[in-house]
């Protein structure tokens, strides 16, 4: 399995960007408004683990928000934590969501 194969699909009707590899999903829970996206829950199935694909996930959901203009309330600690490890996404995060340093990219 190739990361860059795996292509990251926005189900809007189950509000999650998802990743099929054979018969397992990956995913990213979702809720959306006019100018926020929330991050609620980050899934990969245990045989999928080490092999980047959350970080492939959470990249493409903050990627998607700068794309569209909206700001990020990171609720689910793995975006949370991806936010924190590259700074370059601090910007996206909503002034009142999340710790301090994910606001101000300290």
């Amino acid at each position: 399995m190739r990361l860059d194969d795996l292509e990251v699909i926005d189900n809007r009707d189950a509000n999650r960007f998802e990743i099929r590899v054979r018969d397992e999903l990956a995913f990213v829970t979702y809720r959306r408004n006019d100018s926020t996206i929330t991050y609620i829950h980050t899934e990969v199935p245990p045989s999928l683990e080490g092999h980047g694909i959350a970080a492939k996930l959470a990249r493409h959901a903050l990627d998607y928000a700068r794309a569209n203009g909206l700001e990020v309330v990171p609720m689910c600690p793995y975006v949370a934590s991806y936010i924190e490890r590259h700074p370059e996404y601090a910007d996206l995060v909503h002034p009142r969501a999340g710790p301090k340093e994910l606001r101000d990219g300290s």
